[in-house]
């Protein structure tokens, strides 16, 4: 994408025009948006520093926020482990129930 049009793209991310971005790892680092509530991976990164910084976006100043990790390879369920054992921490399944928590959450921002 040219740059004109990345910035225009970001623009509208950022005034809410548009509510979904999908990106690669080269907006991993260095974007400053306020209200990111979900990062879904579809991949995981090529890096667990990345990864760390993917979700980064999600839960900024002080706010609640979510990270899904689509897992559909090995390679990923292994990003995944590496990613545990660096920052000492579990990945939760997301349970079947999932959209649920979805409705709750909305009911409560009203």
């Amino acid at each position: 994408m040219e740059r004109g049009a990345r910035e225009r793209v970001m623009e509208a991310f950022r005034g809410g025009a548009a509510r979904v971005l999908v990106t690669s790892d080269i907006v991993a680092r260095g974007i400053d948006v306020q209200h990111v509530n979900m990062v879904v991976n579809v991949d995981m990164p090529r890096s667990v520093e990345n990864y760390l910084h993917r979700i980064g976006r999600s839960a900024r100043y002080g706010r609640k926020g979510i990270a899904i990790n689509l897992i559909g390879s090995e390679h990923d369920a292994l990003c995944l482990r590496e990613v545990e054992a660096r920052y000492r921490m579990t990945v939760a399944e997301l349970p079947m129930d999932f959209m649920n928590y979805f409705a709750a959450s909305t009911l409560d921002a009203s």
